[in-house]
């Protein structure tokens, strides 16, 4: 057997900042140096950002990332940095002499590179390219053949990216036939509600599979709607867990490894396999050192627990939140804080995210405003420390109604959208991001007003539903006077309990409550989880369960509100198939679910 020290650098790239993020990979390199690792590993596309989206298909961008790589690798050398060799995603083009013709030919690559003493050592690509949910690789990459294997210190070390070890065949099936002791996976892999698990089951899959250990690494940040956890991990040839990063922060994973010592193999040239999915694979062979080290003394091996379900969703809000925010330029956030359950979760996640001194509440009361939720709002405000003002609508409502003649639900969105008007209007003025309070079960129904509370630059519970909203409500009063890293040290409650049992209602006319215009949330979350995420049409849901007149209910609410989500801020994503890149619908569309009969 052969000792290595890896080091897997769990850090939050930024899309389009190639020099910014070349300066992660520097910083994040002497500290694996300083931790005595003899390789470190860095996320999927790290030197661009994930995901670049069309960028990818601008050939000035292409030859940025290009141009950057060089220069880092230079720049590592120039550092003292040079003799750790360092993994790390990156933009490429296909080589010069590629076939011009058909997509390979045109396409960038989404790939890797082993950079060491001041070089670009090896490249390669990403093989299976995925065109599914929030992905569309397919459309803007071409795809890679090649599984390079590095000896380094005596240990063969492959190399493979992302949706390579999702997908069966390609780099990864060839793995076992390549001899390799590791197999180190660079990704950028969005978050999901419990991927954590199905994460980790793939990875001990894959490794039995390949007949070695396995190491992932994974970004962790926000980018628009996706956010990134981190949770890297290594595990052993049989599966088992190794070491594990936290969820949701920035780490360094270092942990030494027992692996087999490599074989004869490594003078050999380029072998070509046949994989699993009928593509051919090409072994690429390189030698950085081949003798094992001498023998060191291990340090011990941290696995950092999974956080639980609503820790974990709530985490995701906070960061997805924190990174659009700060990444966008904004210092500061407004939003309209109504006594409701929603805005005061909104609230209580840009709390947490960019600190109380940089939320501004604007509390709306009109003449439908009760009592209560004004108090319940400057309760809030005051546990929380937040800034706040007090803007009165009703006088506005009524120079508009001197002017309009406007009745029902007409009169009633006049309200909602003379409430954007002014917390626009305070965004415009002092420079803040608007949060927008809807949750998924408003979004999925349409239970919301265009250009009134709908209206703002991101929706924090955008994919959020209804019934989660309370439990997170209730989780996060549990955290008050605990110590994390990820929550502001609140010394009470952050949120008041009148908040969390009040009856929801847009307060919009006199004795209004959601369950007037819509089913019962218990009822009627599960259908929309069922519709909206699992694509279940009517049948199937009756069949699951659901009562056949509250389907039809639902579905109709769903498709008739297209429109108005197409019109929605972007949101972090936390279920498997959002509101945004996942679920994308026609919104000129005459198909509805038959009815029954």
């Amino acid at each position: 057997m052969a000792q290595l020290r890896l080091a897997l650098a769990q850090v939050n790239s930024t899309v389009g900042d190639l020099d910014g993020n070349a300066d992660q990979i520097v910083t994040w390199t002497r500290r694996a140096a300083e931790a005595g690792a003899h390789l470190v590993a860095f996320p999927e596309m790290m030197l661009t950002g994930y995901p670049v989206e069309d960028l990818a298909l601008r050939a000035s961008f292409v030859e940025a990332s290009r141009a950057t790589l060089r220069r880092l690798a230079r720049r590592l050398a120039d550092e003292g940095l040079g003799d750790l060799p360092v993994v790390t995603g990156y933009l490429d083009r296909p080589p010069a002499g590629a076939a011009r013709s058909g997509r390979t030919g045109r396409l960038p690559l989404n790939a890797a590179a082993w950079l060491h003493g001041g070089e670009v050592l090896v490249r390669s690509a990403k093989h299976h390219l995925p065109n599914y949910g929030v992905f569309d690789e397919y459309r803007i990459f071409a795809r890679g053949d090649r599984l390079p294997v590095v000896r380094l210190h005596g240990v063969d070390v492959a190399t493979a990216i992302c949706e390579d070890l999702w997908q069966d065949g390609g780099p990864v099936s060839v793995t076992g036939a390549s001899g390799a002791g590791l197999l180190l996976v660079i990704n950028a892999s969005p978050y999901e509600r419990d991927k954590d698990d199905v994460r980790l089951e793939l990875c001990a899959g894959r490794a039995r599979e390949a007949g070695c250990a396995l190491a992932y690494v994974n970004l962790v940040g926000g980018q628009d709607e996706l956010v990134f956890d981190g949770d890297s991990l290594i595990v052993g040839p049989d599966g088992s867990p190794l070491s594990r990063a936290p969820q949701f922060v920035e780490h360094l994973l270092v942990t030494d490894l027992d692996l087999p010592a490599a074989g004869p193999a490594a003078d050999e040239a380029p072998a070509r396999v046949d994989a699993r999915d009928g593509s051919t694979i090409t072994i690429d062979r390189h030698v950085l050192s081949a003798d094992p080290l001498p023998a060191y003394p291990a340090e011990p091996r941290t696995v950092a627990p999974p956080l639980e379900d609503l820790a974990e969703v709530y985490a995701a809000l906070v960061l997805g939140t924190r990174d659009y925010v700060r990444k966008n330029g904004f210092r500061s956030v407004v939003l309209g804080l109504s006594g409701g359950i929603d805005s005061a979760l909104v609230a209580t996640i840009a709390s947490d995210a960019i600190g109380p001194e940089n939320v501004h509440a604007v509390l709306l009361p009109s003449r439908y405003s009760s009592e209560g939720s004004v108090v319940d709002a400057e309760e809030l405000v005051k546990r929380q420390g937040v800034n706040s003002r007090i803007v009165p609508i009703a006088d506005m409502v009524e120079a508009f109604e001197e002017q309009l003649d406007l009745h029902g639900l007409a009169a009633e969105n006049l309200q909602a959208r003379i409430r954007a008007n002014v917390w626009m209007a305070l965004s415009n003025e002092d420079g803040h991001l608007v949060l927008t309070g809807g949750n998924k079960s408003e979004l999925a129904t349409g239970y919301s007003t265009l250009y009134g509370d709908s209206a703002g630059g991101f929706g924090p519970i955008k994919d959020v539903f209804k019934l989660t909203v309370w439990d997170l409500a209730r989780w996060r009063n549990a955290q008050a006077g605990k110590d994390s890293p990820l929550l502001h040290p609140f010394a009470q409650e952050p949120i008041p309990e009148a908040i969390i049992v009040k009856e929801p209602s847009a307060e919009l006319r006199p004795g209004q409550r959601d369950r007037d215009s819509l089913p019962d949330y218990a009822l009627l979350d599960p259908i929309l989880t069922d519709y909206v995420e699992r694509d279940m049409g009517r049948d199937a849901l009756v069949e699951a369960g659901h009562d056949p007149a509250l389907v039809e209910r639902a579905i109709r609410l769903v498709d008739i509100a297209e429109y108005k989500r197409r019109q929605y801020p972007p949101g972090p994503k936390i279920t498997p198939k959002n509101f945004g890149r996942d679920r994308r619908l026609p919104i000129t569309n005459r198909w509805r679910e038959p009815a029954q009969g």
